[in-house]
């Protein structure tokens, strides 16, 4: 397994609750956690990376539980990817690259090497290496963060709705070539989206979540055709609404 959440669970204000959730990831998998907003997604890929500490429970990333004393060197294993890339915004793209690389004294040429084909792989131009991030568009700024995610060469990519800010004939063209990428690579990947188009392009298994559960995991078929819960059906249906008759 790439990871696991056992019994895990947190508390927010007022009342607020996510779990208790049993998850298993796959290694070489590709997982969406599907749901509405508010429903607990992006809180679970928090607690894959640490960013989010359980009340109860654990977590056991990459062979290794999850503790603030192995923290540091399990996030080295981990890309992470949000919404609008978390480019720092005062440094050109080939630096927000390989700020970690070079903080970790990777050698210079190892670092090129890497930075031409992640860019190549990731359709990033070299001549946008040496501008800031708002220079770029959208779509380039997303590129550049998923380059950033892989310069490790992570075992875990954790993606939280990174294609969600785009308009879509960007989104479109930015999913195919992210979808190839990690097929190139063979690394496992989460993947928190509230689309169900977007889930059923990218995932081997959907996890849907509501109200801080899980509620049903499987493929989009599966969840369309079988499901187990009221909200499952209401689910599907305001994403594929019925034509008028």
């Amino acid at each position: 397994m790439a990871a696991r959440l056992v019994a895990v669970s947190k508390r927010f204000g007022a009342g607020g609750r996510v779990g208790p959730i049993d998850l298993d990831l796959a290694r070489g998998s590709t997982t969406v956690l599907l749901g509405s907003s508010g429903s607990g997604k992006t809180t679970v890929l928090r607690f894959l990376n640490g960013l989010a500490v359980p009340d109860e429970g654990h977590v056991d990333v990459l062979g290794e539980r999850l503790t603030e004393a192995r923290l540091t060197e399990v996030r080295r294993r981990i890309g992470y990817v949000i919404q609008e890339g978390g480019l720092f915004p005062h440094l050109t793209v080939r630096q927000n690259v390989t700020l970690l690389a070079r903080n970790l004294d990777r050698a210079e040429p190892a670092i090129e090497k890497r930075l031409r084909e992640l860019s190549d792989l990731a359709r990033v131009p070299a001549v946008l290496f040496d501008r800031l991030p708002h220079e770029l568009s959208g779509g380039q700024r997303q590129r550049v963060a998923l380059v950033r995610a892989l310069m490790e060469s992570p075992e875990l990519l954790l993606l939280d709705e990174p294609l969600g800010a785009l308009d879509p004939l960007v989104r479109r063209e930015l999913r195919e070539d992210l979808r190839s990428a990690v097929r190139e690579l063979g690394i496992t990947v989460v993947f928190v989206t509230h689309d169900l188009d977007e889930a059923a392009f990218f995932a081997d298994e959907v996890v849907l979540l509501h109200e801080g559960r899980v509620i049903q995991r499987g493929t989009v078929e599966s969840l369309e055709h079988r499901p187990v819960d009221p909200f499952v059906e209401r689910f599907f249906r305001a994403q594929r609404p019925q034509a008028p008759a």
